[in-house]
């Protein structure tokens, strides 16, 4: 399985993995000072649990920094994996090896974590018409590899930043003066971004609707409200926020499409057990 990565997320690689590599080294690795400084040493990196791969290219990017050790994967990212299952074999320096053991591992297990977690509310809805999307409740400076994580477990992204789109909230719509108000401003001031809309009443969403925004975000919508939701917003695509989870997705009005928004995709991560083994 091959997910393309993201403009975005490429962008930021280099930038993680070398601020991860300052805050552990520092003024140096004095442990690997005790091994032999042409050492040379063969590795493997496994999980201990069933998992989705993600985060090769972080990996490669820790080992490329710091030189000295060749990767060779025997998996790709988004692939679903079985625990004990071997990611890939490492050779080279042994004291580059074991410097950017924790480095390399911190970022596959948090990025695997994150990728298996969407794997499981994307199988959850297999079969309708939901599609599950990240927010911006995400790990501060990580949130583009989150995002990317997203993508290998089978989700999709909301917005990337408060840069990419437009996400009229409550307050926004308070400080403008109202949800007509807002979209014009946001129509004059960009034309080509998307405009999301958040709502909370039926009657927010019939003066949403009225504008035709590119999504229409339903917040702690009643099933009943959701009923209502969609005889009137025809022209919009409907995002679900709150209150429903994957568990009771099934509950979404059948005969349109939906999103439905979670942060816990990213926020709620457990890590994945990995383990890297000298030979």
């Amino acid at each position: 399985m091959t997910i393309a990565l993201p403009d975005y997320v490429r962008d930021d690689i280099q930038r993680n993995v070398r601020f991860a590599l300052e805050e552990d080294i520092r003024s140096g690795d004095i442990t690997a000072q005790l091994i032999d400084a042409d050492s040379k040493s063969t590795a493997t990196i496994i999980t201990r649990e069933d998992a989705v791969m993600c985060g090769i290219p972080w990996a490669n990017e820790v080992f490329r920094q710091l030189g000295g050790v060749q990767i060779e994967w025997h998996v790709q990212d988004g692939d679903r994996l079985e625990a004990e299952n071997t990611l890939c074999t490492l050779s080279g320096n042994t004291r580059q090896i074991l410097t950017g053991e924790r480095t390399a591992l911190n970022f596959l297990q948090t990025l695997m974590g994150t990728a298996t977690t969407a794997r499981q509310y994307a199988d959850a809805v297999q079969g309708t018409t939901v599609t599950i999307l990240d927010t911006r409740k995400t790990l501060p400076g990580l949130r583009a590899g989150q995002k990317y994580a997203v993508l290998c477990g089978g989700c999709q992204n909301h917005r990337v930043g408060l840069y990419d789109a437009f996400l009229i909230k409550e307050n926004h719509v308070v400080a403008c003066g109202g949800i007509t108000a807002a979209i014009e401003r946001a129509r004059a001031l960009a034309p080509e971004k998307k405009i999301i809309v958040e709502v909370e009443t039926l009657a927010e969403l019939e003066e949403a609707a009225a504008m035709r925004p590119d999504q229409i975000m339903l917040d702690n919508f009643t099933s009943r409200m959701l009923e209502e939701a969609t005889s009137i917003a025809t022209k919009s695509p409907l995002e679900v926020s709150g209150n429903l989870t994957v568990d009771n997705a099934g509950a979404l009005p059948r005969g349109r499409e939906w999103f439905l928004s979670s942060g816990a995709l990213t926020k709620h991560v457990q890590a994945t057990d990995l383990s890297l083994r000298l030979q």
